[in-house]
Formats: structure tokens, sequence, C-alpha cells
């Protein structure tokens, strides 16, 4: 009878270090009902009841993450494309100054190709 009462004993000490440890390393904003420092000594002061209280009052749950989705899988994003008339604008204009830039000079960093070479030829 006595083992068991050591492994109890164990068990309660070992969720009460758990307790002091996971309240003192929450943030605050994760504390529910009264202030960090408070729940602390709660938890301290009432070994296995302050524990059994942290877990099931004063620890909040946590705030679920937001689930991405892809661009194509959200309204919002769909919402923010122009329409079909806003694109084909956009790609209107830009072949235009692809054509104007096909319809440009050459490029004036590069020498004029001339027929004149200085080579001799053979005859």
């Amino acid at each position: 009878m006595a083992r068991v009462y050591l492994i109890l004993a164990l068990l309660a000490i070992t969720f009460w270090v758990y307790s002091i440890v996971d309240c003192a390393l929450q943030p605050p904003t994760r504390h529910r009902g009264v202030s960090k420092p408070v729940w602390v000594l709660i938890v301290v002061l009432l070994p296995v009841v302050g524990g059994i209280l942290w877990f099931v009052i004063g620890r909040s749950s946590r705030r679920v993450a937001p689930v991405y989705r892809a661009p194509d899988d959200d309204p919002d994003f769909l919402g923010t494309i122009g329409s079909v008339s806003d694109q084909d604008e956009r790609i209107r204009r830009l072949e235009e100054e692809l054509a104007a830039l096909d319809a440009e000079d050459e490029d004036p960093r590069t020498p004029p190709a001339t027929g004149d070479d200085d080579r001799p030829t053979r005859s």
C-alpha cells in the first residue's frame, strides 16, 4: 500500500510542477479570469487543486491558425482581380508597347552593320 501512495505522490508532484511551469510560461493573453501572477500563486499554494483549476478555468484554448488558401481558391482575392475587359485593355497596351519597341531603330550601343570589309577578297 505504501508503494501506491508513493506513486500517487510522485504523480501529484509531477502534475504540480508541470502546472506551475505551464502557467508561468503561457503569455499573459492566454490567462482567463485573473492575471498571470495570481494564477501562479493559486497553482503554487494549492498544489493539485490549483493545477486542476488552471487547466479547467484559467488556461484559454489556443487560437486556430488561419487557413491559407491558394489565390485562385480565395474569393476575396478573386474579387480584387479586374474584369475581363480590364485584362483585355492591359494586354492591348502591352502589345502596343511591344510593337513600338520593335519599330524603334536598333540599339544605339551596337555598331552599325556596314557592307564594306577591310579584308581582302580572294580572286
